[in-house]
């Protein structure tokens, strides 16, 4: 019941008029509140809980901006609920009034219908004058007749009131939606985001990392330039070409290959072989062609197995054999029951039209064809016999003629539109049977109520009756409407028009329509001539195929036999590059007819080593590329590319010949990152995809890569702010970085004098294992010592000059990537993100975080130019350069674990929480 309440301090006049509106506003309030990823960021703060969040949407300011979105959805619920409170008041007001007299009168008129549907038509006629005398009687007294009357009102608003319900059930529904994602949903958002401090951008709180579990899931692919740019080339070369997609280890080539081979009629891709054979290469790509097509036309592949005689049969035949058991059991049973059922009408309409349809077949025999037939039979007439076999010969010709694909779906069309006919036509004879509309023409709907009555419920139930929300409400509902049915079927009218004598012949013709239908709809099974030739060439190059033959000479006494054996030989490269591009140039023939592309993606070329062996390996399989229609797709390593590049300068190479363009993959940007991670990572803030582009330089496996590391540190170690999760990813980084350094160090040969490098190392290395994040001066000082003093300072200068100068080089990488992840700890290891990057944006363009990314890429060209951009980012953020001291050594390594987190690290460890 609606009524109207005080209404809260929080309320305005102009909000919520009834108690049902503060209603829904709440609930769709305390759902929002409830949704994941709301609750994940609930709690991560003292003040940020779900009991702030639920006080500050109560408040007036935030109301109105809830409710301002849906505000006509609001008004038409608010009508139609002052409307249903009215109908209300209105009901009681007429239920108040009715006299117990004509519930009884009520209940005498509806046991007289009963009656009067099922006894004789004598106790009939005395039961229906009952309810006119009881009536008469009560409506000669005045109460009576008020209450009467009131009730009768109250009965009429019924309809109404269960419309009004239903109306009011829409309305809510519409304007709760409403409410919830116009309104309360982005409100909570900010209110949430104010609750948790301005800095908010500064906590891990990413809704999903289920697409970077998913690395190759094609729907977390983003749209990129280089995509793009690919399938401008491919639309291009329309008459089909090579094109090499080049780029580094990790840049998304081979996803790329894999988009652009989704997007065409008929894709192979193939891996390149590590120990490359370029025979068995082409063999594989020339059945990898043949099975992917003959999948993409819905045949099965042919299995070559080793097996006996017996079992191969077994295998065969016992699967067919049992499906084919289950068809033929339910097949013969129910053409049993529809042979039983049309028997007799089929034969009664047999014997009926059998005389005529015999006396017409003996006159068209006798006057049209007995004679010539006969005069070519006994050779009177050579002409037409002559014609007839031309006829006959023709018509075997005919067998191979190719408009016979394009008329067979017109005949299927014609096929099914008369089985559709003979269908509709069955059913439609019901209303032009003469029987039939006799039987319905004495019927009158008056001498049996009852039918009325049943064949209305199913519609009053559909306008009057809420709708079912459970499934045992729809059962019970089903099985009513069937109950109905049935009860139907036991009236006089409905069992006159089921006995009718040809109903089973419409019956049969209703089948046999249904059955030309679905047999014109199948598509036929016949396989076309490329399907054939694909399953030709796998048995050709992946089987042995041999042939004997038995001679037997001489007298009984003197047999002797002679057996021949043919098996055929696996083709040559050059016949087997033949063969294949003129497999290939029919199919991809086909689907451009069909307005399709063929696509052949090779990838992991760069895999093979070098780049002379991947050039090498390009010079031998390039007789298949050249095929008219076809797209090849190669996956190179950036050197190849380069090549094709500078092609003809000074000369030029096998790229120039086998390649038609090259398309380069560099690493993503900072946007592209971006929308990279937040497909693959919804929710995740900009500061951690800052910092994982930074670390991975943009290559997108490496960005996946540290997204999950970001997911594991948080499991781990339960940490949320930036700050703390930066330090530790950093630092495990930088861990595992270095002490592939050492490694590669200790390979180099070393004096007493040079080794101080080496315990350099050790102690740099061991400050850091188990991470702390928390910054310690002393892993300060040692990662600033090899940061800014290149390592080589304190040796003197005859120890200097022993260190070898691949040590030296590799001393300068490692040098200069520490300055880099130092670099990372001073910006991301700080707090007040947002603010100093502004001034470092306002200082020049050094101070841009895309310049982060562009310094991990210059690591991997020279340390000398990196630290170079490194520096400048340094000046752009005002971060301190050198030591003051440079003359201090590394620290001893760390014993024990961090005095502030002294477990964080181990799994077994208890973490901080958050």
């Amino acid at each position: 019941m609606l009524r109207r309440r005080p209404r809260p301090a929080w309320q305005v006049a102009d909000f919520f008029a009834i108690e049902r509106e503060a209603e829904v506003y709440l609930a769709s309030v305390d759902a929002c509140l409830a949704e994941p990823g709301v609750v994940r960021r609930l709690g991560v703060r003292p003040q940020a809980t779900a009991e702030n969040a639920r006080s500050a949407m109560l408040s007036e300011a935030n109301v109105g901006r809830a409710l301002e979105p849906s505000r006509e959805a609001q008004i038409q619920f608010r009508t139609l609920l002052e409307e249903g409170e009215r109908l209300r008041r209105r009901r009681d007001y007429l239920r108040n009034g009715t006299h117990p007299a004509t519930v009884l009168l009520c209940a005498v008129t509806m046991l007289t219908l009963l009656f009067a549907a099922f006894a004789p038509w004598s106790t009939a006629l005395v039961l229906t004058s009952v309810p006119p005398l009881t009536a008469a009687a009560i409506w000669r007294h005045p109460v009576w007749r008020i209450s009467v009357r009131l009730n009768l009102r109250e009965w009429a608003l019924v309809p109404r009131a269960l419309l009004l319900v239903r109306r009011i059930r829409w309305a809510e529904a519409a304007w709760s939606r409403s409410l919830e994602e116009n309104g309360v949903r982005p409100l909570v958002s900010r209110v949430v985001e104010a609750l948790l401090g301005e800095d908010h951008d500064s906590l891990l709180l990413a809704d999903s990392y289920d697409g970077l579990r998913s690395p190759r899931n094609p729907q977390y692919v983003v749209d990129s330039r280089v995509g793009r740019s690919l399938a401008g080339k491919i639309t291009q070369l329309e008459g089909g070409g090579t094109i090499a997609v080049s780029g580094s280890r990790g840049a998304g080539k081979s996803t790329l290959l894999e988009t652009c081979a989704g997007d065409a009629g008929l894709a192979v891709i193939m891996q390149a072989p590590a120990t490359y054979s370029p025979y068995d290469f082409l063999l594989s790509l020339y059945v990898r062609t043949c099975e992917v097509y003959l999948v993409l036309h819905g045949q099965d592949l042919p299995e070559f197995i080793r097996l006996s005689p017996f079992r191969r049969a077994a295998r065969t035949l016992f699967p067919a054999f049992r499906k084919g058991s289950l068809l033929l059991a339910f097949g013969a049973a129910a053409a049993a029951l529809v042979v039983l059922g049309t028997a007799a009408s089929t034969r009664a309409l047999a014997d009926r039209h059998h005389g005529a349809i015999r006396a017409r077949a003996a006159d068209v025999w006798d006057q049209y064809l007995a004679d010539p037939v006969l005069d070519v039979w006994r050779g009177e007439r050579i002409g037409t016999a002559l014609l007839i076999a031309l006829a006959g010969v023709l018509l075997w010709r005919l067998r191979r003629w190719m408009r016979w694909e394009v008329l067979r779906p017109r005949v299927a069309i014609g096929v099914m539109g008369a089985g559709a006919l003979l269908a509709l036509g069955s059913v439609g004879s019901l209303f032009f049977d003469d029987g039939i509309r006799a039987v319905v023409g004495k019927f009158d709907i008056v001498d049996d109520p009852l039918m009325l009555l049943v064949a209305l419920a199913p519609l009053v139930a559909l306008l009057y009756l809420p709708e079912f929300r459970t499934r045992g409400q729809t059962q019970v509902a089903f099985t009513a409407l069937l109950a109905a049915l049935a009860l139907l079927f036991t009236r006089p009218l409905p069992q006159a028009v089921a006995a009718d004598p040809d109903n089973p012949v419409r019956l049969a013709g209703l089948l046999a329509g249904i059955l030309l239908y679905r047999a014109a709809a199948r598509p036929p099974a016949t396989p076309s001539p490329l399907v054939s030739a694909c399953r030709d060439e796998l048995y050709r190059l992946q089987t042995v195929q041999t042939a004997s033959s038995v001679i037997t000479a001489g007298a009984p006494q003197l047999m002797t036999a002679q057996t021949t054996s043919l098996s055929t030989l696996p083709p040559n490269f050059p016949e087997l590059v033949a063969d294949y591009r003129a497999l290939l140039t029919r199919i991809a023939g086909e689907q451009h007819r069909l307005g399709q592309r063929v696509v052949i993606a090779i990838d992991e070329v760069d895999r093979l080593g070098s780049d002379t062996q991947a050039l090498v390996f390009l010079s031998e399989i390039k007789g298949v590329f050249g095929v008219p229609h076809v797209h090849y797709l190669i996956s190179v390593a950036e050197d190849v590319g380069a090549s094709f590049v500078r092609r003809g300068l000074p000369h030029r190479g096998v790229t120039d010949s086998s390649l038609d363009d090259v398309v380069h993959v560099p690493p993503c940007t900072l946007e592209e990152s971006k929308k990279i991670l937040e497909r693959r990572a919804p929710g995740l803030s900009e500061p951690f995809k800052v910092l994982t582009h930074a670390l991975s330089g943009g290559v997108p496996r490496d960005l996946i890569r540290y997204g999950l590391r970001l997911d594991e540190i948080e499991t781990k170690t339960r940490f949320v702010e930036l700050t703390d999760i930066a330090r530790q990813l950093i630092l495990e980084e930088l861990t595992e970085t270095l002490s592939g350094f050492r490694t590669l160090l200790s390979k180099q040969r070393w004096t007493p004098r040079s080794s101080a490098i080496l315990i350099t190392f050790r102690n740099l290395v061991g400050q850091l294992p188990p991470p702390c994040p928390c910054g310690s001066p002393e892993l300060r000082s040692a990662l600033e010592q090899v940061a800014f003093q290149h390592l080589g300072r304190q040796l003197g200068e005859d120890a200097a000059a022993e260190v070898p100068d691949e040590a030296r080089e590799l001393m300068d990488e490692a040098s200069a990537y520490v300055l880099f992840s130092v670099t990372l700890l001073d910006i991301f290891g700080t707090g007040d993100l947002a603010r100093r990057r502004n001034e470092a944006a306002a200082r020049g363009p050094a101070g841009e975080l895309e310049l982060l990314g562009q310094a991990r890429q210059e690591l991997e060209v020279s340390p000398y130019s990196a630290r170079q951009l490194i520096t400048s980012i340094r000046a752009a953020w005002q971060l301190p350069d050198e030591r003051a001291d440079r003359t201090a050594e590394v620290p001893t390594p760390r014993s024990g674990d961090c005095p502030r987190h002294p477990r964080v690290g181990r799994e077994s460890g208890t973490a901080p929480q958050r």
